[in-house]
């Protein structure tokens, strides 16, 4: 699979680099005036995470025992901590639409990739009618931006079967409850690929991704996202 081309903008999108171009440029973190998307005292603010962490699920300690000893998803992996700016920056491209943002999560994701998770990359799927909403998909831009910096091939071959329930601030039980979250692969799968997401908290949606992924064909799977939730 030769590497995709990023899809053309939207509507919305295009709308939203248009403004981009005529408001005075501000640091989509700490909201003071900027040359750049971030500024640099808020990259330099950035929680890398560094150091050992878990293979399965990235975390750099248990509690209890590794949470995804059981998942479906062979590795995990993510370059920061879903905190402090990091979090302003997942925040600003969800809900703020700072189409921008995404060049910057990818960059970061894309410069630290470990050699063991550069395979096919698959976006985890998008609800629809969130997706009709906003107007784009964060991990679907964010998926894009990472194969083409990474020179890797991109196949959306996932869809959400679900109802579609909102993920943002539900617990750990309600994350992993039966339903919540389903996915099929609609294309057959090559035996490595890496689903890309933003976020990684309990790790439930990148399962039911893993799952669906392994049924059409993939023997490994693993799992990059922008930042891991400690």
């Amino acid at each position: 699979m030769p590497p995709r081309r990023p899809a053309p903008p939207t509507l919305r999108q295009a709308a939203a680099l248009a403004v981009a171009l005529v408001v005075p440029p501000a640091c989509v973190v700490c909201r003071r005036s900027a040359e750049a998307v971030v500024c640099g005292d808020c990259l330099r603010a950035l929680p890398w995470l560094r150091g050992h962490r878990c293979p399965r699920c990235a975390l750099p300690r248990h509690r209890a025992g590794c949470p995804a000893a059981a998942a479906a998803f062979d590795r995990a992996w993510a370059p920061l901590a879903h905190e402090g700016a990091a979090r302003a920056l997942v925040h600003a491209l969800k809900f703020r639409a700072s189409l921008p943002v995404a060049d910057v999560m990818a960059a970061h994701i894309a410069a630290n990739l470990p050699t063991d998770l550069r395979h096919p990359i698959v976006p985890v799927p998008p609800d629809r009618r969130r997706r009709r909403r906003r107007g784009f998909d964060p991990a679907a831009m964010l998926a894009e931006r990472v194969a083409a910096r990474a020179g890797l091939p991109l196949s959306a071959c996932l869809r959400r079967t679900d109802h579609g329930h909102r993920q943002l601030g539900a617990g750990r039980h309600l994350r992993r409850s039966a339903g919540r979250f389903a996915a099929v692969a609609t294309a057959d799968l090559p035996p490595r690929v890496v689903l890309v997401d933003d976020v990684h908290t309990t790790g439930a949606t990148l399962d039911a991704c893993a799952k669906a992924l392994k049924e059409r064909g993939a023997e490994w799977v693993g799992a990059a996202t922008y930042v891991r939730t400690l």
